[in-house]
């Protein structure tokens, strides 16, 4: 059996068990997904298989410490800076200015 080709290859491996309890679904969760579906609509990224390219690129680390939607975040960002849609600077400035709010709220 070959090596599998990064953290999302495992097929025929053993996963262990699947949590299929049910859960709520958090604000930025739904941020993520309307960014993904705004970004295809505006034709910023082309179908969800440029969203997976983005996924598979991920290190193994970040591939294991991230939730789903974190992983669809990673993606996004890497297929717009990728397109030219925004530059690494912008979007840490972004991020920075998020984190900063979300802070505030969250000793306000």
């Amino acid at each position: 059996m070959s090596e599998p080709a990064g953290p999302h290859d495992v097929g025929g491996l053993e996963g262990g068990p699947i949590d299929l309890s049910e859960h709520d679904v958090a604000h930025w969760e739904w941020q993520i997904d309307a960014m993904v579906r705004l970004a295809l609509k505006k034709g910023l990224i082309s179908d969800f298989a440029e969203l997976r390219d983005g996924i598979e690129k991920l290190t193994p680390d970040d591939y294991e410490r991230c939730t789903y939607y974190e992983r669809w975040a990673k993606a996004l960002a890497h297929a717009l800076v990728s397109r030219g849609v925004v530059d690494e600077q912008q979007l840490a400035a972004k991020a920075a200015e998020v984190k900063v709010r979300q802070e505030a709220e969250d000793c306000g």
